[in-house]
C-alpha cells in the first residue's frame, strides 16, 4: 500500500494546483473503483478546502467490458439526455472539474474496434456543448492518474500486482513532484518554466515549423495569431489551474489546411481500449491522405473516419527528450504520462485558445484562421533523441529549433 502521506500530499496537489478548488466550489470526479480508498483522500481533501458538493462518477474497467461484450451497438450508441444535462448543469455552476484516469491499456482489445468506434463517437456527440466548457478553458479542469492492477502490471509485467503498483506509485509520486518536500512550490516554479518557454516562441512568430527524424519528414504551417501554451492556463475568470498533471508540454496551433509530410509514432498510442503501434501517417494539404500501422491497424482507421476533422490535426507539441518522463526509460501505456515525454500532436479538435481571439469566434471563424473542429482529440508521440526541429521566420530565414531531441533555443 503507497504511503497514505504521499498520497494526500497528491490529492492536495491534484486539488490546489490542478484544479484550484475554490471555497464554496462544486468539485466533480471521474475516477475508477479500483481508486476508491484515494478518490475518499481527494474527497475528504475538498471538503477541507470548503467544496460546497462533491459529485463523484464512478467507472469500473470490469462493468465497462461487460457492456461491450454483451449490449448492441444501439444501446451503447444511446447516450441518455439526463446524463448530458447532469455535466451541463454543473459546468453552468461553474465546478471544478478532476479526472482520475487509470484505465487498463488493454481493455477492449478483444471487441471489435467498430463497435467501439461508434459507441465512443455518439458519446463525443452527445457531449459537444459540454467540450466547450474545457476546451475553452470555461471551467478548470485537470487530469491526473492513480495506480491500477492492469496498468501497472502492463507497465512492470514481471512484478505481482502490489508489487507493481507500488512501483507505479513511486513513479507517479516522483513525475509529479510529490516527492518534493512542498509539491505546491515545485510546481509554480515549474510552471513558470513552461511559461519562459512559451514566451520565447511566441516572440518568434514562427510561421512554420520543420519536424525530421527516422521516418519523418514533415512541415506544419503556423496559423497568424497561433499562440504558445504550456504548464497552467487560466479560465475565462481568471482563475490559474493546470489541466494536466504531468505536464513537460509547450504546444500551440497548426493551421489544419497546411500539414505536409510523413510522421511517425515513437511510443504506442492507447485509444478506445486498444493500442496502436508502429504506425504512421502521410498528410497533404492538412489532411491525412494515407496511414500504416504493424499493431491496431483497424482501431486507427476508425479513429481517423470519427469526422472529417479527425483526419486532420489540432495541436502540436514541443517537449524536450529530457523531460522526467522520458528520462524514467518507461513506457507508460497512457497518453497522459507518454505525450510528456516526447513531441507529440493530435488528430482532431484545436482548442481555441491557442488562437489570439479564438475563444470568441464561430466555428466558421476558426476555420477561416486554420483552426480544427472535431469530435475527438487525440494525442500521440512523435518525439525522440534524434528529432531535429527548424522554424521558420516571417521574413523566410530558417533556424533551429530542437536538435537531437533537445532545445537549440535559449530555453
Amino acid at each position: 500500500m503507497a504511503d497514505v502521506k504521499m498520497q494526500e500530499k497528491y490529492a492536495e496537489l491534484a486539488l490546489k494546483t490542478g484544479v484550484n478548488l475554490q471555497k464554496g466550489q462544486a468539485l466533480m470526479i471521474n475516477s475508477s473503483i479500483e481508486g476508491v480508498d484515494f478518490t475518499r483522500i481527494v474527497v475528504r481533501k475538498a471538503y477541507e478546502l470548503g467544496a460546497k458538493d462533491v459529485i463523484i462518477n464512478w467507472q469500473d474497467d470490469e462493468i465497462t467490458l461487460l457492456k461491450y461484450q454483451n449490449e448492441s451497438e444501439e444501446v451503447l450508441m444511446d447516450i441518455p439526455q439526463w446524463q448530458v444535462d447532469k455535466y451541463l448543469s454543473y459546468a453552468e455552476d461553474g465546478v471544478a472539474l478532476l479526472s482520475i484516469r487509470s484505465t487498463n491499456p488493454d481493455l477492449l482489445k478483444d471487441v471489435d474496434p467498430a463497435k467501439v468506434a461508434k459507441a465512443s463517437k455518439a458519446r463525443a456527440e452527445a457531449m459537444r456543448e459540454f467540450q466547450k466548457y474545457t476546451m475553452n478553458d470555461r471551467i478548470a479542469w485537470s487530469i491526473i492518474s492513480i495506480p491500477t492492477g492492469d496498468w501497472a502490471q502492463k507497465i512492470f509485467p514481471d512484478s505481482d500486482v502490489e508489487e507493481a503498483k507500488e512501483k507505479l506509485w513511486d513513479q507517479i509520486f516522483k513525475i509529479v513532484r510529490v516527492d518534493q518536500e512542498d509539491p505546491i512550490a515545485a510546481w509554480d516554479k515549474h510552471n513558470q518554466t513552461l511559461k519562459d518557454a512559451h514566451q520565447i516562441l511566441n516572440e518568434k512568430k514562427y510561421r512554420q515549423l520543420i519536424f525530421k527524424a527516422p521516418g519523418t519528414d514533415i512541415t506544419f504551417d503556423l496559423p497568424e495569431g497561433h499562440i504558445w501554451k504550456g504548464g497552467g492556463a487560466y479560465t475565462t475568470d481568471g482563475l490559474h489551474f493546470n489541466p494536466n498533471m504531468p505536464t513537460e508540454e509547450v504546444f500551440t496551433v497548426p493551421h489544419k489546411y497546411g500539414v505536409n509530410g510523413v510522421v511517425s509514432s515513437t511510443k504506442p498510442l492507447i485509444y478506445g481500449g486498444n493500442m496502436i503501434d508502429h504506425f504512421s501517417l502521410t498528410f497533404e494539404e492538412g489532411k491525412v491522405v494515407d496511414f500504416k500501422a504493424e499493431q491496431g491497424y483497424e482501431t486507427l482507421k476508425h479513429l481517423l473516419e470519427t469526422d472529417e476533422g479527425a483526419k486532420r490535426l489540432g495541436e502540436l507539441a514541443l517537449v524536450p527528450d529530457a523531460s522526467p518522463i522520458s528520462q524514467s526509460g518507461l513506457i507508460f501505456y497512457n497518453t497522459l504520462f507518454d505525450e510528456n515525454a516526447s513531441c507529440h500532436i493530435a488528430l482532431g479538435k484545436a482548442y481555441p485558445t491557442n488562437l489570439e481571439g479564438g475563444s470568441d469566434m464561430s466555428n466558421e471563424e476558426l476555420d477561416q484562421h486554420g483552426v480544427n473542429d472535431s469530435l475527438t482529440h487525440v494525442d500521440f508521440m512523435i518525439g525522440s533523441a534524434e528529432l531535429d526541429i527548424d522554424g521558420v521566420t516571417a521574413d523566410g530565414k530558417t533556424e533551429p529549433v530542437f536538435r537531437k531531441g533537445a532545445w537549440a533555443l535559449d530555453i
